[in-house]
């Protein structure tokens, strides 16, 4: 499955991703707004956390609406099989200490998996770009926090990992908020950004005025 991107884009047009919802009125106030994509945090030690069977009714209930993500840390392949054959995801992305060979072999056993990696320079940028699959989520450098820290990746990598790897769908996260996003998307270009921390008012509690304004930019 990984051999299609995570997002059905027109051309110009960049997708946007909302990442840490943890509920279905939530979840249903960001897609009125404009989002593509909804991520979901399954990482238990992720201050957006939520599990995958108090989530699993009302994302079965958007599954028209848009793209749903599950967002995992070092999961066993028994858990990301459970969640891919949950009836409430789309994808899954992988945001561990995942190798190439354990991606590899996910793909292979029919899981809709993408990688996400940060990145603080053109060797991790290369080590990111030898992971298989259509799509590569670019995030900050923060491996503490693996996802959602609110700092700010270098946009000169995203940019070049556009350049360098035209056939690839790149998603930009890290530090992106609604006065930073068109600067982002003109510098760097991308298929798709991604905002978790950003558009909150504390962590998983979405601000749906930033959400908002965040998707304006985008599409301004």
């Amino acid at each position: 499955m990984s051999d299609r991107p995570v997002f059905s884009t027109s051309p110009g047009r960049v997708a946007v991703k909302i990442c840490g919802i943890r509920s279905g009125e939530q979840a249903a106030d960001v897609i009125d707004a404009g989002a593509d994509a909804l991520g979901i945090n399954f990482y238990p030690k992720s201050k957006r956390f939520i599990a995958l069977f108090e989530a699993l009714p009302w994302l079965q209930e958007i599954s028209d609406a848009v793209r749903r993500v599950a967002v995992t840390v070092n999961a066993s392949d028994d858990e990301l099989k459970r969640i891919a054959d949950s009836g409430g995801i789309d994808w899954i992305q992988l945001h561990g200490d995942e190798t190439s060979d354990r991606v590899e072999s996910l793909i292979q056993q029919g899981l809709p998996v993408f990688r996400a990696m940060g990145v603080k320079d053109a060797t991790m940028l290369n080590a990111a770009g030898a992971y298989p699959g259509t799509t590569l989520l670019l995030d900050a450098y923060a491996p503490a926090e693996y996802g959602g820290s609110g700092e700010t990746m270098d946009w000169t990598l995203g940019a070049q990992a556009v350049q360098q790897w035209p056939d690839r769908q790149i998603i930009l996260a890290g530090g992106l908020v609604p006065d930073n996003v068109a600067a982002a998307v003109k510098q760097v270009c991308p298929e798709g950004v991604d905002a978790a921390s950003g558009v909150e008012s504390k962590p998983g509690v979405k601000d749906l005025a930033l959400v908002r304004a965040f998707i304006d930019a985008v599409r301004g």
